[in-house]
C-alpha cells in the first residue's frame, strides 16, 4: 500500500491550491482519509477528513480552515482532494494524507494505519 500527496507549491496570500491524495495497492473509497499538516517546530495538527463512500461519505475540516478548505473524493480516479482557497500564510506546512485500514470507515477513525509522503504548501504574504 502506498499512499502518494501532491499538488503543493508556493503560492501567494489568498491564493489556491488542489492537493491530491492517490493511492496504489488499495481502493480509497473503503475508507476514511484524513489529511493532515506540520508547519516547522509545530506538532501535526488534523485538518479534513472524509467518511468512506460506504458509510455516510461525511467531511470534517478543522475550525481554522472552514470556509476555505474542502475535501472530496474522485473514486474512479482512486484520489481524495484537498482544496485550499483563500490561503493564509499560517497554511505553510508540509501536508499528509493518510487512510484508515477499516472498510466503511467513518470520520474520525479509531487510528490512520497508512500515510503517504508529504507535500509542501508555502504560503507568502
Amino acid at each position: 500500500v502506498q499512499l502518494q500527496a501532491s499538488g503543493g507549491g508556493l503560492v501567494q496570500t489568498g491564493g489556491s491550491l488542489r492537493l491530491s491524495c492517490a493511492a496504489s495497492g488499495f481502493t480509497l473509497r473503503y475508507y476514511a482519509i484524513g489529511w493532515f499538516r506540520q508547519a516547522p517546530g509545530k506538532e501535526r495538527e488534523g485538518v479534513s477528513c472524509i467518511s468512506s463512500s460506504d458509510s455516510d461519505g461525511s467531511t470534517y475540516v478543522v475550525e481554522s480552515v472552514k470556509g476555505r478548505f474542502t475535501v472530496s473524493r474522485d473514486n474512479a480516479q482512486n484520489t481524495v482532494y484537498l482544496q485550499m482557497n483563500s490561503l493564509k500564510p499560517e497554511d505553510t506546512a508540509v501536508y499528509y494524507c493518510a487512510a484508515d485500514h477499516t472498510p466503511g470507515s467513518s470520520c474520525p477513525p479509531i487510528q490512520y494505519t497508512y500515510w503517504g509522503q508529504g507535500t509542501q504548501v508555502t504560503v507568502s504574504s
